[in-house]
């Protein structure tokens, strides 16, 4: 047991003050310090049902499929993987409808190829977030192909 650094008095080892003079104890270099603080993973409360949702949000999935690709946690996920490149594969689908075929001026019963195939690929999208929250990896054709080429190639 310690002793204090200006009355002589007996001091707990934890204690930083004496309780006789209130003077402040040295902090002894072998003591325990708190403990360092624990590196939480980002992803840590996120499930793998809840990745695979995100990864189809439309206009917005393709920033949670990449933050999913590179997550250390779903690294060895396969289905969580899986829905991640469906879901980038998806979102290019979306920039080329947005960049190229909106350009394209071909009605077709009041409606612009564009809007045909924006209300296509919403709809896979919806479908896919409801085969992703039931813990399905439905494979789209073209983009399922694509997903599971990218995961053997990764």
């Amino acid at each position: 047991m310690p002793f204090c650094s200006h009355c002589g008095n007996q001091v707990g080892e934890t204690q930083a003050f004496c309780r006789q003079c209130g003077a402040a104890q040295p902090i002894d270099a072998k003591a325990p310090g708190p403990p360092p603080p624990i590196a939480r993973d980002a992803f840590s409360g996120i499930s793998p049902r809840t990745a695979s949702i995100l990864c189809y949000i439309p206009g917005m999935g393709w920033i949670a499929a990449i933050i999913v690709l590179a997550a250390q946690r779903f690294r060895h996920v396969p289905a969580v993987r899986f829905h991640a490149f469906q879901g980038l594969y998806l979102f290019v689908a979306w920039l080329m409808n947005d960049q190229v075929l909106k350009w394209a001026l071909v009605p077709i019963a009041h409606f612009h190829l564009h809007d045909l195939l924006s209300l296509v690929l919403l709809a896979m999208s919806v479908f896919m977030m409801v085969k992703a929250s039931h813990d399905e990896a439905y494979s789209l054709p073209l983009f399922g192909e694509l997903a599971h080429r990218s995961m053997s190639e990764s």
